[in-house]
């Protein structure tokens, strides 16, 4: 009941327009019983009684009714698939907003193209469903009475003959619904496998290729599309059952009104036309029992499309703490208090971290992989929560579980190692910082990361396309790109994730100096790779296994002969660089 009301939210700002698309639906069912009527007086009445005139009378009223037929299917077909596009419109941007503001642990569980599938097909399935919906069954049943009733008056005995046959159809549908519901939901996800597939292939083509494991990609796309065949398999059998159980009772109506409607006018029961025209009406109540019995593969499609569309509605979304309170006029002091992490129940990533930076003070994480410092990273700007005894984050002395997400993240810059550039143009990313920046600031932003220059050959300038992802940029122009956006944005802290390990030489040198300007007066978390980037940094801390394990300056970390010393003298192996 509850996924119905939600439904039924969805028509709210298309009540008239949906009153209307009913109203014609009605016209075109009352309507569709003016021939079976007309036949019966013609057989029955204008013909034997020779009433020429009102025989032409009667074809062209029901020649101009059929013309306004004509007009109300086009006026259904029509606006009853606008109200059902809109209507999709309206749940995409819903569910497109809505995964605005899931966590990062949503998108760490779920691949993008099975979120995609739920945005497109999914909803293409709802929308058929919010426009034929209404339409069939309002006009399936106003057909059905208005059917039943005028072949009641025929004779009530051969109507109830064939109305026996009702309840059998209504069993056999109820059987395989079930069967039919679970099948295709089957299959909209391995649709969605083929999907993720699909695009997880796609972005990572160059790698396939360096790789040469174009026929790796192509055995796993096989199997994921294998599954969808077999889940098609599935459902296409259920549905056959269904559609071949249903139609044989169907058939099954026709045969018992030959056989009775026979004896009946054999023993003088009903007249020749009275048969004949009950004969035409039969199937005025048959036809909408068909309607309704195919919606059903339909009702199937579309339920499953908006169940799909509801899991990820129900997602709980990012929020603010009740109490929460802006973060203003930022200083940059950052703390970790006591902070102890772990994405799930079975591992911790943090313990017991405690740091201190001051304001423009800089602070560099080193140690091997795995060991937390990117999770630190991701805490600060509250993309993963820290949960009640974690512990506390404090910028400025408050606690960031106190501040609303937006504050925090406004007055935080980031530049990772992994760029990421949105398809557009030069001038779309850059302003990406700062939308509302003016053209100087955008030079300015641009000549601060050493890139406005070589934005001023291309043909467009910063209007030049970068392709997806930038994959018409170079790593360091893409990276350059990334710091001129937060120049803009003008962050009183920042963080860097490791911005320049994938960079050769002499891109670094380019890159480093932009970072270098790019940290002056902000207080700057550094993830180093390279360990000659934050020889200068005022504090360093050794992270192994989500604790820190050594903190100092560089010389004091040199001086103190552990675990920092071993990871610099693995990358500066002369001797004369470890002092």
């Amino acid at each position: 009941m509850d996924l119905f009301k939600r439904f039924i939210h969805y028509y709210g700002p298309h009540k008239k327009m949906l009153a209307l698309d009913m109203l014609a639906s009605l016209l075109i069912s009352v309507i569709g019983m003016v021939y079976p009527i007309v036949t019966n007086n013609m057989l029955n009445v204008y013909i034997p009684q020779k009433m020429y005139g009102t025989i032409v009378i009667a074809g062209v009223s029901v020649l101009i009714l059929y013309v306004i037929r004509m007009l109300m299917r086009y006026f259904v077909q029509y606006y009853g698939h606008i109200i059902g596009v809109q209507m999709q419109s309206q749940m995409r941007q819903d569910l497109f907003a809505h995964l605005q503001k899931l966590p990062y642990t949503f998108y760490d569980n779920n691949e993008t193209g099975r979120i995609m599938t739920r945005i497109t097909s999914d909803l293409f399935e709802v929308c058929e469903l919010a426009h034929h919906g209404p339409e069939n069954l309002l006009i399936s049943s106003v057909m059905i009475i208005l059917s039943f009733g005028y072949l009641m008056s025929i004779d009530w005995i051969l109507t109830l003959i064939i109305f026996a046959c009702v309840p059998i159809l209504v069993v056999v549908t109820l059987h395989f619904r079930k069967a039919m519901k679970e099948a295709f939901q089957d299959r909209r996800k391995s649709n969605a496998t083929i999907n993720a597939a699909v695009e997880s292939s796609v972005t990572g083509i160059r790698v396939t290729k360096a790789y040469t494991n174009a026929d790796r990609e192509l055995d796993k796309f096989i199997k994921g599309d294998q599954q969808f065949v077999d889940a098609s398999r599935r459902a296409y059998d259920a549905m056959a059952k269904f559609h071949s159980s249903t139609s044989f009772i169907t058939d099954v109506f026709n045969v018992f009104i030959l056989i009775a409607g026979g004896l009946f006018l054999y023993a003088g029961r009903i007249s020749f036309g009275d048969y004949s025209t009950f004969i035409v009406s039969v199937n005025l109540f048959i036809s909408p029992v068909n309607t309704l019995i195919m919606f059903m593969e339909q009702f199937q499609n579309g339920v499953s499309g908006f169940t799909r569309f509801v899991e990820i509605m129900d997602e709980q979304p990012e929020c603010d703490a009740p109490d929460a309170v802006s973060l203003e006029n930022v200083r940059g002091e950052i703390e970790f208090k006591n902070v102890t992490y772990s994405y799930d129940a079975t591992k911790e990533v943090l313990r017991d971290i405690d740091l201190k930076l001051e304001k423009g003070r800089k602070l560099a994480l080193v140690g091997p992989s795995g060991g937390g410092k990117t999770t630190l990273c991701h805490l600060l700007p509250n993309f993963y929560k820290l949960g009640e005894n974690g512990g506390q984050i404090l910028i400025d002395g408050q606690d960031i579980r106190g501040l609303t997400l937006e504050s925090v993240r406004r007055n935080i810059g980031i530049v990772q190692q992994d760029v990421f550039l949105f398809v557009g143009t030069i001038r779309d990313n850059i302003l990406y910082g700062r939308p509302d920046a003016t053209e100087e600031e955008m030079f300015e932003a641009a000549r601060r990361a050493n890139i406005h220059d070589y934005i001023m050959t291309l043909k467009n300038g910063y209007d030049t396309e970068i392709g997806e992802r930038g994959v018409k940029l170079s790593g360091g122009q893409k990276q350059r790109l990334s710091i001129a956006r937060v120049f803009l944005k003008d962050p009183a802290i920042l963080i860097l994730d490791e911005a320049t390990s994938a960079l050769d030489n002499t891109t670094e040198v380019l890159i480093q100096q932009a970072l270098d300007e790019l940290c002056k007066g902000r207080t700057t978390l550094v993830v180093a790779h390279r360990l000659s980037t934050i020889r200068n940094a005022d504090e360093i801390a050794v992270v192994m296994n989500g604790q820190i394990t050594e903190r100092g300056t560089h010389e004091e970390l040199i001086a103190l002969d552990g675990t920092y010393k071993s990871l610099y003298a693995l990358q500066f192996r002369d001797n004369d660089y470890i002092e």
